[in-house]
């Protein structure tokens, strides 16, 4: 009787491992279907991406760059050309690097031709996470504020181009001399000495290049503030 019994338990135990794996494979099949669909639906997105990387946006950039190059031939010297023709390049090429570039570009030369309302324009329309040349930007934006006499939104611009310089040594330093010239226009004198305080101490061998030392501009503003 208890050699029945042991076969009986035996024979349960292998008709329940039977039925795991049974179950157990059921699942690994459905697994791979599951499996299948996904690696398929990862292909066809692939697919997708590389069709759109070699059949649209190289493509795009690559004749964004040759438009943008042709104007740089085409109108080399003459900012009124030159302005028009990068701004139709840019907002043709919108959203490529050179359409990008074409808005700062047409900036400039709108700014060489004292259309700062236009060129404000275009720079709205510029960005870039290169730091220089965002930063650069910006002080272009400062630079047509002061010619439209808008000081505050100019020291705003120069501000926001020291923090995208970071520790530059050749933007900062002149971005604060321009501050400088701003609070002189407002007889906000206190302020001008800041600057050129954080010149001398921060940027001790940056040069002005007027023959005028920083320490120059420190003692005409303390004269002016009766230090």
């Amino acid at each position: 009787m208890a050699e029945n019994k042991n076969e009986q338990q035996a024979e349960s135990a292998v008709e329940k491992l039977n039925e795991n794996l049974t179950s157990a494979s059921e699942k690994i099949a459905n697994n791979q279907k599951v499996i299948y669909i996904v690696v398929a639906c990862v292909a066809v997105v692939a697919a997708l991406i590389m069709s759109y990387v070699f059949l649209y946006r190289n493509p795009r950039a690559n004749r964004a760059f040759e438009a943008y190059n042709q104007v740089e031939i085409s109108a080399a010297g003459n900012d009124s050309v030159a302005a028009a023709e990068y701004k139709k390049v840019a907002d043709k090429h919108s959203g490529t690097n050179a359409g990008k570039l074409a808005y700062l570009s047409a900036a400039e030369s709108y700014y060489e031709l004292g259309k700062y309302k236009e060129a404000l324009e275009c720079l709205d329309n510029f960005s870039t996470s290169e730091a220089v040349l965002a930063s650069n930007a910006l002080i272009l934006k400062g630079d047509c504020y002061v010619n439209l006499k808008k000081y505050n939104e100019a020291i705003d611009c120069y501000r926001k181009a020291v923090d995208k310089a970071g520790r530059n040594e050749q933007i900062v330093p002149r971005v604060l001399l321009k501050e400088a010239n701003i609070y002189d226009e407002q007889k906000k004198y206190d302020k001008a000495l800041e600057c050129y305080e954080s010149i001398s101490k921060e940027y001790p061998t940056f040069q002005l290049g007027s023959g005028v030392t920083v320490d120059a501009y420190i003692e005409r503003e303390k004269a002016r503030l009766g230090k």
